[in-house]
Formats: C-alpha cells, structure tokens, sequence
C-alpha cells in the first residue's frame, strides 16, 4: 500500500492542467499524452517523424519516408492519436488491400483506436441503413479511423470528397508519385478527392524510384504549391547543372520530406537475422500427372468453366492451388465442375466463381480489388451456351470432374512429406539459436490447411497446433475463444468484437502453449508473433511484398533471434525452381538482416503486376528452355526498374549525414522517456488523490490500483462499462490488468474533476524533505512564505490553439522566484491550511506575471511568423515556377523561329520560301500572343500570392484568453 501524502486540490488541478493542455506543435510536449496513451516502446526517430507531421500549421502534409523496417505506421498512428486527442477525429486511411486488417490490429493493441474497415459489403449496409454518407459511419459509435483500399477509395470518391478530413493517412505512397500521368487513374481520382485536406501523411520507403518526377508527383499529392507546373519542374531539376538543381530541389522539399535509415538507428533498434533452409522435394509419379493434366487444360483459350471478365484473376489462383496441394485443386476442380453444371442446366442464381473460390484462397478477394479495373470488369461465363456449345461444355465438366478424382485419389503429397522433415531441421536449428520451439505454416488455402492438420496431428507435434484463418470458426478455435473469454473475464483485454478478441485469443494461446501455427496468409495479417523465430512457407507466394508481410510477422521489432525461414523446391518444376531462385537471390528475403531492399521492393509497386507476370509464364510456357528465358527477361525487365542513378540521387536529395541525425535522435530520446514518465507520474498521482476522497474505492501500490468501486457509479454520460473494477496499471505491466492512461474513461473523469473546481485562496505547506530528493534553487527559500499564482493563457492562431501555464510566485519580502522555481515547487509534496496569514500581494508578482504573458507570446509569435514566412517563401517559389513555365514556352518559339529561317534561307525554290515565310509569321504572331498572356497571367499569378498571403496574415492574428486557475500562499518547510 503507499501511504506518500496525496496531491492539494490546487496541485491537483495544476496536474490536470498541465496533462490536457495542447502544447506547441513540434515540442514533446504537444506528444505527451499520446506517448502515454500509446502501448509500444517507441524510439526517437519515430517520435521526430511525428513532431514532423505535427509542427507546422500551415502544412498541408507530409512524406515520411524511412526505410523499410522503421516503423512508418507506428509514426503515423503516433499523429493519428494526436488528433484524436485534440478532438479531430475526421480521420482517413488508405492503404493497399492486403494491408487493411493489418493497419487496424496495430491501431488497436498500440493506440487502442478501434477504427473500422470500409469495404463493398459493409457500406452497403450502412448506405441501406442510414441513407447517408458511410464515410462518416452515422448511426454508429466511431472510436477510432476509418479504413480503406486504394482501390475502393477510387470508387467512393465522391463520397471522399464531401467530408472535411481532419487529417488521411497514404500508406505504401509510392503508388501514387506518377499521379502526373493521364494513365495513373487511381492516383489522379484520389488526388483530386483529397484536394481540400488541409493535412496528409504519406508513407513510402521509395519516393524516388525511376525518375525526378516523382518527387514532383507526391509532392503535388500534398500540394500544388510546392513546385509549380510540370514543365517548369523539368527545366529547372532536370535539364540545368546537377549540382545546382539538386541543392536547390532539396531545399524545396525538405519542409515536406523527412527520411530515415535503418542504419542511423541501431544503437536504438536491434536487428536480428534471417537464416534460409530449403527442403527440397520430388512429387510422385501420380502428383505430376495430375499437374500436367490440369496445367494443359488451362493452357487452353476458350476455357468455358472460366467467366471471361476474370479468366486472369482465376487462373493465377488455379495455378497457385495446384502448387498448394492436391486437396486445394481437388476442391476447386469440383466448385468449377459444380458452376458449369448449373451452367449447362441453365439454373438460377449460378455463383460467383471468384466468390465460391475465395472461401479457400482467402487472399483472393484482395487480389481482385488490387486489379478490379482489369479482372472484374465483366462476366460472361454464366450465359447460358449455344446449342453448339453445349457439348463441349458437358466434356469439359467430365473432364474437371476426371481431374478431381484423380486429385482426390491421392492420399499423399511429397510436399508434405518434406514437411515432415523440415520441422525436424528447422527445429533443430532453433535449438542451436537457444529459440523457443514455435513455427508458423503459411499456406495460401483453406483446404491445404486442414490437410496440414490432419498430417501433424499424429506427430508429437499435434497438441500444439493452433489453426488461424480469416474466419476462425472452426471447434478448435472457438473453444481456445470460450477458454480466453473465462480467463480475461473483467479485464479491457476483451474488446468486445468477437473476431478481434478471438483472433487475440489464438495469438495468445500459440504463444503460451502452442507449437505449431498453421496459418493462411489472409488470415495472419495484421497478428504479431516476434515471440516465434520460424517461418514456414509451405505455399511461396509470388508476389515480394506478401512475403516480406508474411516474415515479417516475426522478424519484427521485439524479436530476439534469428528467424529462421523455410522454403520448399520442387526442383522437377522449373518454373517453381526459377520463382524460388528469382526471389532469393534478387529480391534477398530469406538471408540477411532487413530482407528485400528499399530499391527492389520499390520498384515492383504493390507486387500485384510481378505475380501476374510470373502466373503469365506458368501459363505461356510449356518446355524448360521458354520458362528459362521468360525468367531471365523478367530479371532483366527488374534490374531495368531498379536504377542504380536514381538510388544514388535519392541519397543526395532525400538523406542527411548520419552524425546530424544521430544527435537528433539522441536529443528526442532522451526528451520523450523523460516526458512520457514525468506524464505518466502525474496522472498517477492525480488519481490517487482524487480516487482517495471516496473511501474504500481504490488501493494503490508500485504498479498501480485497484479499483473496487467506480466513484463516477450512476453519474449521467458515463456508461459503468467503460469504468470496469480491477487492477489498473501504467504502462501494463500484467496481462490481466487494465491499460491505465490520459484517454482512459476514468482518467478523463479524474482529470475533470480536478479542474471543474473553484479554489478558494489557502495555504499551502510545502515540505522539502519529505520529496526525498535535493532541489537546490528551492532549498534557499525553506523557512519563507509568499505568493503563488497560476494563470491559464489560450492562444489562437493559424487554425490551431495552444495553452500555457503561467505560473509565477514571490516571497513575502517582494522577492521573486527565479523562472521554473514556481513549477518545481508546485511538485513538492504538501498540506493545506487556511488562507489570511500574509498581507495583501504586491504588485511585484502581478508584474512578473505579466512579464511571463508578454514573453510567451512574444515567443508563439516569432514561431508563427516563422511558419509564415516558409509558407510565403513556398509561394514565392510557385510564382516563379509558374513564370517560368511561361517564358520557357516563349523561348521554345523563339527557338522553332531561328530554326525556320535558317532553313528558309537556304530553300532551294520560291514556293519553298514563301512557305517557310509564312510559318515564320505563324509562329511569330503565336510569339505576341503569348508575350501578352505572359503579362497577363504574372498579373494573375502575382493576384492569386497576394491573396493567399492575406489569408495567411488573417490566420496569424492571435485572439488571447486569459484565466487565473487559482492563487495560493506558500510556505516551505
């Protein structure tokens, strides 16, 4: 129990003020709060990257652009929650497909924001419902972002468009640095969409990838304003000395762009590494006859079983489940039989086929929305056939079904065989790593999943066996769910929703009594499992970037050892030899210590065209030699992509020195652990002495408290849920107990009661000794007496407020405290006693606390012109570039003038000259016209900077509230 004397209700409402006040952006006090709130040990770049974000008010956004590995999301959860802290809570997200559940786990286990996933089915129903906008998910209680594709944001666009976004979020940005091209549909909708958000975040390890433009590119995502137009852009940083461009360029874009590497930060980050184990395998004779037999039936071009507006989305899933196992082709050959009968029959309501498939191959759905424009584009496969069709359909409904039985008549895969002995090699090397023994099986189906299941479940690996997928429903599951339900009963573990606290459940129990999680890889997104260093790819899949996800799971911030990943190689296939050797030895993702580079992962985008191309191979290619060849174009096309100038110019624009950095960083560490435990003392003690005027409510210990009666019970607006008993802990140190922090329920309720209170003058005793630590400007004034006051200073400028405590004490001679003496006092620990011992304050501390106003708002100023005057030094830039754009079209006919007549001076004939003569007068009259618009359009260009100029000198007129919190005497003892 801690018995330590209880804050004053005057040190209490200075606590509660100093926990909520909004700091100055870019400080890490303007962070406090959400450093609190957020459950991950953050380290200093990514609260720098943060501060970034958040610094200055007239930006419209910014490029966060790390490397790979560092965190962008937990930067970009980092200003998520900071909005949300100061009630900005319009907030977006838009990221690849595959990355959607993924975004979401890691927004609720590190920033307990439960955002929702806006996807087809579920706006439908809130459209149905509400008959309102989705977006702004009316009618249910919004805890946290909303979630969505890039390719469902395309389509909703409109919907985008109509709300006033406090802040969007882009993850994996590189997709959209080519929105200045007519053919980057998806970028130009969502560009023109976002045009009115005033703040944007864009993640992306490769700004930069094939070309300068693409700088251009993002930054006019953010702003159009930050370089002018496209050709103006191309003379000054792509035609003119490198040297000079470059310095000039990344003057520009550093006000935007903030870029760190994986090796400025591993004094702060340890890495392990990545250790590869190939298992070899050889199919059976029956193994490949079925292969071949189904490979030449979807070789073939007029495939009746295969709706024409998804032929490509469904091949490459065939071609995947056919590498899986027998049991996923088995099941998809009679789903396809099944369909072309109902066909045939010409039956009613025929399903989907991507949608009967998608309930096996999980990942399809994701796949689809990725390449929606080019795969679902339309459907004719489920018209009823000609009458001259109609045999030819019924033979290839034989012929499927041939094909299943075959599958089906194999009892035993080599593949899983290998399996076999892959756990036995694979755990033995854990052995010698000193890991513990747990493996995650990733296969790419739902059929090829419970086959593993029931392959390991006679081996003395069988009572560890966790099975994870998109849906969780099976007995196992469900059970391991009811048992975790009963054992965090009463804890804010469980959140309610049946698929995250099930999900949770499965993790957990892998890592508590697991061995072996089998795993699809649509289900495991988004789950972290840094406490298993064993990664089985049992299905390869073909696109990069699923597998750095899929590795990533465990190889992750917070693993200690090495992860060791194990592939299996049908060496008798060249196609699946070549796919292995090309994603080994290019893209490097099973050795070394960061897996695939920056450059490479990069230049294949979302990774969703490479999968494509290689599915086209398997489908094109028949002998060795074409598959051969295929692979080495391929490889050749990539080296294209990856350009060895751009890395080296990305360098120069986008990296600063390492030792500038590191001495940033070293700063911001030690910064954000102090404020975040300074932060974090405070509330605690705040809530012991509020939860100690109600008796009986609550114990306090080292760790914490627990709660045994709420003291808001019964009070309007606070729903006794939200406020559940039980221990109660800062930061969680327990698994069972409940997250303590400033956004609590009960910290909100604590913190209100603390300030809603009107204190009347008293005394406070300030006892040195009992704060158990030497202060030495305060220990010249023990045996003194003075005032103290504390006033509350509210600005508004540049669209935002910020606060101040003021607080100012003297003694009763007229003595003055020395700045931060006051504060430093206030922490003391202290009794009250009545008030009226002292004479009349003087004017001398109403004076100093003047002072201190007229300083604070001095320094708020000098920092909001500064933002200014970056804001019309941006202007100016896009003024001049616009001009430029201008004259360059000029000088290009004046170009076009010189050339005609020297040309005309050396025309053989008359009619010739004449000719000649008379383009020279066109372009000569298009010279004039364009002189004059240029004269025009200045006048416009200069208008429109004037304009926004005194928009911006309106934003920086600060509107002042001043309010006295409450005024003591002191005495320190």
């Amino acid at each position: 129990m801690i018995t330590q004397p209880l804050l004053t209700p005057h040190q209490g409402q200075y606590f509660a003020w100093l926990l909520t006040r909004r700091a100055a952006g870019g400080t890490v006090e303007s962070l406090a709060s959400t450093l609190v709130d957020s459950q991950v040990d953050l380290n200093p770049h990514q609260v720098e990257a943060a501060l970034f974000a958040c610094t200055n008010p007239l930006s419209r956004g910014v490029i966060l652009a790390d490397e790979v590995g560092l965190g962008k999301t937990i930067e970009a959860g980092l200003v998520i929650s900071q909005r949300w802290a100061e009630r900005r809570r319009r907030l977006l997200i838009i990221v690849p497909a595959n990355l959607r559940k993924q975004w979401h786990q890691e927004l609720q286990d590190k920033f307990n924001l439960q955002s929702l996933i806006l996807e087809t089915k579920n706006y439908n129903t809130i459209r149905k419902q509400e008959s309102q906008n989705p977006f702004l998910m009316p009618g249910l209680p919004q805890t946290g972002p909303i979630i969505c594709s890039y390719q469902f944001a395309k389509a909703k666009a409109a919907d985008i468009k109509d709300i006033n976004w406090d802040l969007v979020v882009l993850d994996e940005a590189h997709r959209l640095r080519n929105v200045y091209k007519t053919s980057n549909v998806i970028a130009k909708t969502i560009k023109e969409a976002l045009a009115h958000v005033h703040s944007k975040v864009l993640l992306t390890a490769t700004p930069l990838q094939n070309s300068l433009l693409e700088l251009y590119g993002l930054a006019s995502m953010i702003d159009d304003r930050v370089f002018g137009d496209l050709d103006s852009f191309r003379a000054q940083f792509t035609q003119t000395n490198r040297e000079q461009a470059f310095a000039a360029l990344r003057s520009r874009i550093a006000p935007i762009c903030k870029r760190t590497l994986r090796r400025q930060v591993q004094q702060y980050v340890p890495y392990t590494a990545r250790r590869a184990i190939v298992e070899e395998f050889t199919p059976s004779t029956e193994e490949r006859e079925l292969s071949a037999l189904v490979a030449d039936y979807l070789r073939r071009p007029n495939l009746k079983a295969l709706p024409d507006g998804q032929r490509q989305l469904i091949s490459l899933v065939l071609w995947k489940l056919l590498a899986s196992s027998t049991h996923a082709i088995a099941g998809a050959l009679e789903t396809m039989a099944k369909r072309l009968q109902g066909v045939l029959d010409d039956t009613t309501n025929i399903p989907d086929l991507a949608e009967a498939l998608d309930e096996d191959y999980e990942s399809l759905d994701a796949i689809a929305e990725e390449r929606a424009d080019e795969w679902n584009d339309q459907d004719s496969g489920s018209a009823p056939p000609a009458r001259n069709e109609r045999d030819a359909v019924a033979q290839e409904i034989e012929e499927l079904r041939h094909f299943k039985s075959l599958a089906t008549d194999i009892r035993d895969n080599a593949k899983g065989k290998a399996l076999l002995t892959a756990l036995e090699r694979a755990f033995a090397e854990l052995d010698r790593l000193g890991a513990p023994k747990k493996a995650i099986i990733f296969t790419e189906s739902r059929r090829t999943q419970e086959y593993l299941l029931s392959l390991l479940a006679d081996t003395h690996h069988g009572e560890g066996i966790v099975l994870f997928n998109g849906t969780n429903s099976d007995a196992r599951a469900q059970a391991v769910y009811k048992d975790w339900l009963v054992r965090h009963k009463g804890t804010d573990k469980i959140s309610g929703s049946k698929t995250a606290d099930t999900r949770a459940a499965l993790v957990e129990h892998f890592q508590e009594r697991g061995t072996v999680m089998i795993a699809t890889e649509a289900g495991a997104e988004g789950i972290n499992l840094q406490f298993c260093s064993l990664v089985i790819n049992y299905d390869l899949p073909w696109n990069p970037q699923r597998i750095e996800q899929r590795i990533g799971r465990c190889h992750r911030y917070g693993q200690k050892f090495d992860v060791v990943v194990v592939n299996f190689v049908d060496r008798s296939n060249e196609a699946d030899a070549r796919v292995y050797e090309l994603l080994a030895q290019k893209f490097q993702l099973f050795e070394g210590v960061f897996g695939a580079s920056d450059e490479v992962l990069g230049a294949i985008g979302s990774g969703v065209d490479f999968e494509r191309r290689i599915a086209d191979i398997y489908q094109n290619c028949r002998d060795p030699e074409a598959i051969k060849s295929s692979f080495e174009q391929l490889q050749l096309d990539l080296s294209g992509e990856i350009n060895e100038a751009m890395v080296k110019t990305r360098q120069l624009l986008l990296e600063n020195f390492d030792e500038e950095v590191q001495d940033k960083l070293r700063i911001r560490a030690g910064d954000s652990s102090k404020a975040r435990n300074r932060y974090e003392r405070m509330l605690m003690d705040l809530t012991r002495a509020e939860l100690g005027q109600y008796q009986n409510c609550a114990d306090f210990d080292a760790d914490g408290f627990r709660l045994r009666q709420s003291p808001c019970a019964g009070l309007e607006g606070v729903a006794p849920a939200a406020i559940p008993l039980g221990c109660y802990e800062l930061p969680r140190r327990s698994g069972d107990s409940h997250l303590y922090r400033i956004g609590h329920p009960l910290a909100e309720w604590v913190i209100a009661q603390a300030k809603s209170r009107d204190l009347p003058n008293a005394r406070l005793v300030f006892d040195y000794e009992a704060h158990g630590t030497q202060v030495s400007t305060l220990k010249a004034h023990r045996g003194q007496t003075g005032w103290l006051t504390v006033n509350l200073i509210s600005v508004d400028a540049l669209g935002q407020q910020e606060q101040h405590l003021i607080v100012a004490a003297a003694t009763d001679q007229g003595l003055l405290l020395s700045e931060g003496d006051p504060e430093k006092l206030l922490r003391l620990p202290a009794h009250q006693k009545a008030a009226g011992l002292l004479s009349t304050m003087d004017g001398t501390l109403a004076a100093d606390l003047d002072g201190r106003k007229v300083q604070v708002l001095r320094e708020i100023n000098q920092r909001n012109l500064g933002y200014f005057e970056q804001e019309v030094e941006k202007l100016d830039a896009w003024t001049d570039d616009l001009k430029l754009g201008l004259e360059q079209s000029i000088k290009e006919i004046d170009r076009e003038i010189k050339e005609i007549r020297r040309t005309a001076a050396t025309a053989p004939t008359l009619d010739e000259k004449l000719n000649w003569q008379k383009r020279q007068r066109e372009l000569e009259g298009k010279r004039s016209n364009l002189r004059r618009e240029l004269f025009s359009r200045q006048d416009e260009i200069e208008a429109q900077r004037n304009d926004l100029i005194t928009q911006l000198e309106v934003q920086l007129q600060q509107q002042v509230e001043e309010q006295t919190l409450f005024t003591i005497e002191w005495e320190l003892v």
